[in-house]
């Protein structure tokens, strides 16, 4: 079966929760009968279950727990706060030396040129553009299956094929089988690592192989949005090989441990020739304000905010796998800022008892298996999904 996830649709609406609807009967139906908004309906959505955007639109405010939609909820640091204040007096400037200023903190950490490095509003622009740049009638895109759907999603809605490729029995990407799909009308392979519902990495040796393979027949696009949660991002993530001459774009965002989703920024890494070709359908920096690039340069790589929210995080993915444990769940064990565990009840059933109770979830089919996907809230909120969820398991 078929499975999508947009995480990135909510973004598109604003002020996600202004204006919601009262929460009366099924949330599933609201979200099937609301008109689908132009350019950002993915396919196959009703396979993967309600939208992020779906689920805020239509929701009661406030929620006990905003549970759906894999943000920080720790929000972002207090020095990024601060920049965005400072910066309000001259926000009617067009931000030139602010992007200078953040591209040269990427390159610097990564020991990368800048030339490598261009930068959006968020990595949405970014992945936009490759479906744009990459896909016409007749090609092929390849991804895990269930993956992130927005750039295979795009690119099929451009009259191009996505070959999806079932995870392993470890729910991770297989990337043997994703290199046999590979035929003459390939013209790009999608690689969300981590893996995006099933919070799972690949093996690095083996990725940075394939990679290696891979992008001398293909285009290969590495989604790395998760990466800050893993122990080890610099040891694992795929951007010196997307600047020394290989066909590999690198997607990074703030939006994720940075707490930057409603901020929007992110950036992509690669040779300045597909720079270039990108840069072809989006608008890059000039879709970024000065107030979130100020607050990006406050925020990158400050690790002492980057600590506590990886700790407070593991806390409440703890307290969750505790939950999940004794009312006999299980779960696959996750290195991302969520958890994906197969519920014992129809998919969207699970769900609206859920919203019923005020908690936000996501949840799929695949595998002949319906599942929910929990975003790791603040304590306050798993509390609240432990006793919504004590109710209904």
């Amino acid at each position: 079966m078929g499975n999508t996830i947009s995480r990135r649709e909510l973004l598109r609406t604003g002020a996600l929760l202004a204006g919601g609807l009262p929460f009366t009967g099924s949330l599933f139906e609201k979200a099937q009968a609301a008109p689908s908004v132009t350019g950002t309906a993915l396919t196959h959505q009703a396979e993967a279950g309600w939208t992020e955007r779906d689920i805020a639109l239509n929701s009661a405010e406030p929620l006990k727990a905003r549970l759906f939609a894999n943000e920080n909820p720790f929000g972002p640091s207090e020095p990024a706060k601060k920049a965005i204040l400072e910066t309000i007096p001259v926000s009617y400037q067009y931000p030139f030396r602010s992007t200078r200023d953040l591209t040269g903190k990427i390159a610097e950490f990564e020991k990368i040129r800048q030339e490598n490095i261009a930068l959006s509003a968020g990595s949405t622009p970014f992945l936009t553009a490759a479906a744009l740049a990459y896909f016409k009638p007749g090609c092929n895109v390849i991804s895990g299956d269930p993956t992130y759907a927005d750039l295979p999603g795009r690119a099929e809605r451009l009259g191009a094929k996505w070959v999806k490729v079932p995870l392993t029995a470890e729910y991770r990407l297989d990337l043997d089988a994703m290199e046999k799909a590979i035929d003459d009308n390939t013209t790009l392979v999608y690689i969300c690592n981590p893996n995006n519902p099933t919070a799972t990495v690949v093996d690095t040796a083996r990725l940075k192989d394939f990679c290696a393979r891979v992008s001398k027949k293909v285009t290969v696009f590495v989604d790395e949005a998760y990466m800050d949660y893993l122990p080890d991002p610099q040891g694992t993530t795929l951007i010196p090989m997307a600047t020394t001459g290989n066909n590999i774009i690198v997607a990074r965002t703030f939006s994720k441990v940075y707490g930057f989703a409603g901020l929007r920024c992110g950036y992509v890494v690669t040779h300045p020739d597909i720079i270039n070709k990108l840069s072809m359908h989006t608008d890059g920096f000039m879709s970024l304000s000065t107030t979130t690039l100020q607050a990006a340069i406050a925020a990158y790589q400050d690790g002492t905010y980057m600590d506590g929210v990886l700790k407070k995080t593991a806390a409440s993915k703890e307290f969750l796998y505790s939950v999940l444990k004794k009312e006999g769940y299980t779960y696959v064990p996750s290195v991302a800022n969520f958890v994906i565990f197969p519920i014992k009840m129809e998919g969207k059933q699970f769900a609206d008892e859920m919203m019923k109770r005020s908690v936000g979830v996501r949840f799929w089919k695949f595998g002949n298996q319906d599942w929910c996907r929990i975003s790791i809230g603040r304590m306050d909120e798993m509390e609240a999904f432990a006793a919504a969820f004590r109710e209904i398991s």
